[in-house]
């Protein structure tokens, strides 16, 4: 049924912009309703847990998941990760964290078929736009925080933030009982996703984890009265993790189940993930995509060197954010290395060349080829370094001209090249 999508959406390029542009809402809510008639309305009879956000969203998911789990209770999982249903993951390889309707309603029926209790689902902006998220009963709807991205694709930061919030507003439709909103209290957008209704509404912050303290190995930090240690690293990570307590809590999940959750949980593959080959300096494989995400990570790191690899994600899209990578990079990097970085029909070069406009201070080179970038940073580290390399996370494919993709894991290419080394 992906596909199905996928053919409508190649016929509408036939059709005159303006007579699309019209129908279009129309389009996609008949869309979302076949799609929903056609697997019987599955979210009626499951509890489905939905989070969105411009960073965040998957480890989020990802957190909440494994509380669930270890309370006992069988899940299913949709993010930009994997698609997960009882014990069965498979990895998610259409380079969007939520696919199209039929996709999605269909993902929700297997899940009740499984006798799943929960389902936990990535829901995002373009699926918003597209009415993906129509028909889709939520129990509970949780916000990360909100930074401008995908601002070309919706035309306005103001169009994208109330894309996000359309999913929370959604909730009202939703038949379930106790409906709950959770949201980060500390994001600027917070009202906006408040102001939907719901029967709950419960907002939490960084002062719900005093007092705490971000280290290099880990964050400490206090849960009802309790001290804990997370092996994650990063206050984005601490909210992350913020976001996942409040969520189970809020379903009845006890505090002993939470906190030995949270100090075993170590993450998930391609967030802040560390690659380790016997090295004496640290390697690092983020999905970080924006100056915001960027900025984050590299604080994470503050005391170490840093050798910076990234390119602007997705030639094409959202070309405000690339001097503004680059100026974050030179605050933060010790070296930079630009790369290519899904850069479809736009010459990567320029790309990059645009990025480095934003590089005033610190050594930057450019290297198109993404593998010899990477194992140019490796050969650069000394002992105790941090290599950065961001951008992809698990993405499975660069894409380039024509539609052409080239299977590709960062992870995999770092642990080659570092095996090089030796």
């Amino acid at each position: 049924m992906l596909m199905l999508d996928q053919s409508l959406a190649t016929i509408r390029k036939f059709i005159p912009k303006s007579i699309y542009s019209f129908f279009q809402p129309l389009y996609h809510w008949k869309m979302a309703f076949i799609s929903a008639c056609l697997y019987s309305f599955p979210s009626r009879q499951i509890k489905v847990i939905g989070v969105t956000g411009t960073k965040g969203k998957s480890s989020t998911t990802e957190i909440i998941n494994v509380i669930l789990e270890e309370a006992g209770y069988k899940t299913a999982v949709s993010n930009t990760i994997r698609f997960k249903i009882a014990d069965a993951s498979t990895d998610n390889m259409y380079k969007m964290s939520m696919p199209g309707r039929f996709f999605v309603q269909r993902f929700l029926r297997k899940a009740v078929e499984a006798k799943c209790d929960f389902a936990v689902m990535e829901m995002t902006s373009q699926g918003s736009m597209q009415y993906r998220h129509k028909f889709i009963e939520l129990d509970c709807f949780v916000f990360t925080n909100l930074s401008p991205e995908h601002i070309e694709s919706h035309g306005s930061y103001e169009k994208y933030a109330q894309a996000k919030a359309n999913i929370a507003c959604e909730m009202i439709k939703s038949k379930k009982t106790d409906r709950t909103i959770i949201v980060n209290g500390d994001d600027a957008e917070a009202p906006r996703f408040l102001a939907c209704e719901a029967d709950k509404k419960i907002s939490y912050g960084i002062k719900d984890a005093e007092p705490h303290e971000v280290l290099e190995e880990g964050i400490d930090f206090t849960f009802s009265g309790q001290k804990i240690h997370s092996p994650l690293s990063g206050l984005f990570n601490l909210y992350n993790l913020l976001a996942g307590i409040t969520c189970t809590k809020n379903l009845g999940i006890s505090d002993e189940i939470i906190i030995r959750v949270v100090e075993k949980f170590s993450g998930i593959k391609g967030r802040v993930e560390k690659i380790e080959a016997g090295q004496d300096f640290t390697v690092v494989v983020d999905y970080a995509h924006t100056a915001d995400s960027m900025e984050k990570l590299y604080q994470a790191f503050g005391h170490k060197r840093k050798i910076c690899v990234f390119g602007a994600t997705g030639g094409g899209r959202d070309t405000w954010k690339r001097k503004e990578m680059g100026r974050i990079a030179d605050m933060y990097c010790d070296e930079i290395i630009l790369t290519d970085d899904d850069s479809y029909d736009e010459n990567p070069e320029e790309i990059t060349a645009t990025i480095a406009e934003g590089i005033a201070n610190k050594k930057s080179s450019i290297i198109v080829d993404r593998r010899q970038a990477i194992a140019k940073a490796l050969k650069k580290a000394r002992p105790g370094d941090a290599v950065l390399i961001t951008g992809k996370g698990t993405d499975p494919y660069l894409m380039g001209p024509n539609g052409t993709k080239t299977p590709w894991s960062d992870a995999e290419i770092a642990r080659e090249e570092l095996e090089a080394l030796h």
